[in-house]
């Protein structure tokens, strides 16, 4: 059984609020779960913080065992030391003015 670590989303409209959570690959975004390993709140407080919270004894666990963080959750673990960061993206292309792009070819 593959698993994923991801977010399941919850709250209102516009505001959402995310539980971090180890589940099968096939089930559902916001369907069956293994284990919450943690919750994120992505709207900041009055005092400009953004609210998460992280079992990391948990989350090594399910990594040690083989499950696949999504982008989302690999970004976030690698924010806080769990997860090497990941490798920035590289486009040469960008770097070339549009008008510019076709010329070389």
């Amino acid at each position: 059984m593959p698993v994923r670590l991801r977010l399941q989303r919850f709250g209102r409209t516009h505001s959402p609020f995310y539980r971090m959570v180890a589940a099968d690959s096939r089930s559902p975004r916001d369907g069956k779960f293994l284990e919450i390993v943690g919750t994120y709140n992505p709207i900041a407080n009055k005092h400009g913080i953004k609210e998460i919270r992280l079992k990391t004894d948990r989350l090594r666990y399910w990594i040690s065992v083989g499950a696949q963080p999504s982008n989302r959750v690999a970004w976030l673990l690698a924010k806080f030391g769990i997860l090497p960061p990941p490798p920035p993206r590289f486009s040469p292309n960008r770097m070339i003015p549009k008008k510019d792009r076709g010329k070389n070819k």
